[in-house]
């Protein structure tokens, strides 16, 4: 799967202020979506068809984790949606994994399933985060490597991990293996609430397979600018 665009996260409330924000594109314009749990939870599954209309593709993050059978279930559900990418958190263990693949594939009615990535360490966690309040006794790296690698072994797509660990997970899984890399942020900006960040082309030589962009795009002054310097930014790493 090659995604030579950013992903917009549309971290927005409900679908008014999501397509106040999208009618700032020309209509022709594909755009690579990306549709969390406070967008999903507002407007539902008649918010992804109005999106599938607008010919986008769309990457719908609810990172689901369960007991292997109500994970199954659940990807039964999002398989029939035809959307692009979706998650589950590898901490989830390979029974899991397993389930949810089973799920999509029993879902999806194209030759083309849904690609499940594995959330692997969220871009918010810190070493000392890992260790003090997750008791995982390993580097953070490790950690992250050893989900990668679960993933994979168990047939998952790819994972969401952060530019920091991109490029071992390359090293250890291959350029096959989906690596989807959220916490991106240009030069001068605000981290916010992530601790594990990257600029754009910087991901791209650490062999993200692609980007996850939120508010160094949703929160721009001038939207389609910002857009454009993030994507120019992405192909000139790669």
């Amino acid at each position: 799967m090659k995604i030579n665009e950013p992903i917009i996260a549309l971290d927005f409330p409900n679908k008014e202020d999501t397509f106040a924000f999208l009618n700032k594109f020309p209509t022709d314009q594909h755009l690579f979506v990306k549709v969390g749990m406070e967008l999903f939870f507002s407007e539902g599954q008649d918010l992804i068809r109005k999106l599938k209309d607008r010919g986008y593709s769309i990457f719908l993050d609810l990172k689901c984790h369960d007991i292997p059978h109500t994970v199954e279930k659940a990807m039964t559900v999002i398989g029939k949606l035809d959307v692009d990418l979706t998650t589950i958190h590898a901490a989830g263990g390979s029974e899991m994994m397993k389930a949810a693949k089973e799920g999509i594939l029993n879902g999806c009615s194209t030759n083309n399933p849904t690609k499940i990535l594995a959330v692997t360490q969220l871009t918010s966690i810190t070493p000392k985060m890992l260790k003090n309040e997750q008791l995982v006794d390993v580097p953070l790296e490790k950690s992250v490597i050893n989900y990668a690698k679960l993933a994979q072994n168990n047939g998952i797509d790819g994972v969401v991990c952060s530019g920091n660990e991109a490029n071992l997970i390359y090293k250890n899984c291959g350029e096959d293996f989906l690596k989807i890399t959220p916490g991106i942020r240009l030069l001068g900006e605000d981290v916010g609430d992530q601790k594990r960040v990257m600029t754009p082309q910087k991901a791209a030589e650490q062999h993200s397979n692609g980007l996850v962009v939120g508010r160094s795009i949703t929160q721009a002054s001038n939207v389609i600018e910002a857009y454009k310097t993030v994507k120019k930014q992405w192909l000139e790493g790669k």
